[in-house]
């Protein structure tokens, strides 16, 4: 028998719940050895509005998850998000204590305890306390004031809270799922941990998470987060706009997003032609791609100029030299780079995992398959980040496996991956 150490993020989505698990090696080295994904009914704008649809989608993930890496699990870090969420800005000082006036844990937890104290009305709980930078003494800018010299110490921190019964819905339905929750992590932190380098992160920029019901912004200056918010537009609004404009189920509204959508239709050919089913379900129709992107076109134009005015209310767009940077399922729609950055005026890349070992094997000939077979990691943002999250904030549980397990869970991804193929043709 050997030890590993195994934690699992599991990212709850209007449109897919997605789980992750992950083996933790030496040096944190990171292998995803499981992963699945089940379509999210139960929640609308990232909100639970039926624990019971949202439980059995979260136990099916698990499921899938725990077959391809061949054991149980007990518990996640999960992610949240929906347009409950909001985040302030807050100030702590204390005094240093002891006589030497040397900086301890109890000190920096004492100082962060007292930014803590913010008006938080009953129906709001705190999610996170982030330190943006300590002072000590009058100096600011420093990020480790462990073992330093002084008398007087403060923390500039960004507080997230969200509401209370949004986030014990989204615990319960977890819990009914039969795991328990080792944390509530606000998505696009998580996400950010996937996507950004802390080059990105110190020089200044936005990552833009485009989910299923809602779309996350958090902002980067200086290495810790000057501002977070929760638009309510995403890429479910793009897909029912297909389903009402070209009269079709919306899950072949989905689908035609995916396969064939883009977000410049003056650049698609008049003569290019899509099969669409028809609303009836029973017939099919041929229809110009053009319209397609013209009914697309809108929505995304919507939600890119609603991350501009947050950006610019926020006082944040002179802050993201490093510029912007796009993930989640629909970041994937051809040309949101260009419409996304013409928009903002600032720089734009896709953001995507790429760097955890483990997940391109996960992914390898994708079945979330769009125009030019891309494979579409950036959908995976969010679990992985759970992930890494993990990793920097809490302990990696402890899991006594087999040395022979990890074989038998390769004998059993070949016939996941068919699986998994499956599952997304019933998907849409």
């Amino acid at each position: 028998m050997k030890k590993r150490k195994i934690v699992t993020g599991l990212d709850i989505g209007t449109t897919k719940i997605c789980a992750l698990i992950a083996e933790i090696g030496g040096e944190n080295n990171v292998e995803i050895i499981g992963i699945g994904l089940a379509p999210s009914n139960g929640l609308r704008k990232g909100i639970v509005v039926d624990i019971d649809k949202t439980s059995h989608a979260i136990k099916s993930a698990i499921q899938k998850a725990e077959r391809m890496a061949g054991q149980k699990v007990d518990s996640a870090y999960v992610g949240i998000a929906g347009s409950h969420i909001k985040s302030i800005n807050s100030h702590g000082v204390v005094a240093v204590t002891g006589d030497e006036k040397e900086i301890k844990e109890s000190d920096i937890k004492r100082v962060i305890d007292a930014a803590r104290i913010i008006p938080v009305s009953a129906e709001e709980d705190i999610l996170h306390v982030l330190p943006r930078e300590f002072i000590v003494d009058g100096s600011p800018g420093i990020q480790d004031p462990l073992g330093m010299s002084g008398v007087r110490l403060e923390v500039e921190t960004h507080i997230i809270k969200g509401a209370s019964t949004s986030i014990q819905n989204l615990v319960k339905s977890v819990l009914r799922a039969g795991l328990s929750v080792d944390e509530v992590v606000l998505e696009p932190l998580a996400s950010s941990q996937a996507v950004l380098s802390e080059d990105e992160k110190e020089l200044g920029a936005v990552l833009v998470d485009i989910g299923g019901g809602t779309t996350d912004v958090i902002v980067f200056h200086e290495g810790s987060i000057a501002h977070t918010s929760v638009l309510p537009v995403g890429g479910n609004h793009v897909s029912n706009d297909i389903a009402v404009g070209l009269r079709t189920p919306v899950s072949e509204a989905e689908k035609i997003k995916i396969m064939h959508g883009s977000v410049l239709p003056d650049e698609i050919d008049e003569s290019e032609k899509i099969e669409v089913l028809a609303a009836s379900g029973k017939e099919r129709k041929k229809l110009s791609r053009k319209m397609l992107c013209q009914v697309i076109e809108p929505r995304m134009n919507e939600m890119f100029n609603l991350v501009k005015k947050e950006l610019d209310s926020a006082g944040s767009a002179d802050l993201t030299p490093a510029g912007l940077i796009l993930t989640g399922g629909a970041s994937l729609l051809e040309g949101s780079e260009r419409l996304a950055s013409d928009i903002t005026e600032l720089p734009v890349r896709i953001g995507e995992p790429d760097y955890v070992s483990g997940l391109s094997n996960v992914i390898d000939n994708p079945v979330y398959i769009k125009k030019g077979d891309t494979i579409p990691r950036a959908i995976f943002s969010t679990a992985v980040g759970l992930i890494e999250f993990a990793l920097e904030n809490g302990d990696a549980k402890n899991s006594n496996v087999s040395s022979n397990s990890s074989n038998n869970s390769k004998e059993i991804v070949s016939g996941f991956f068919n699986k998994l193929k499956n599952w997304f043709s019933e998907f849409f």
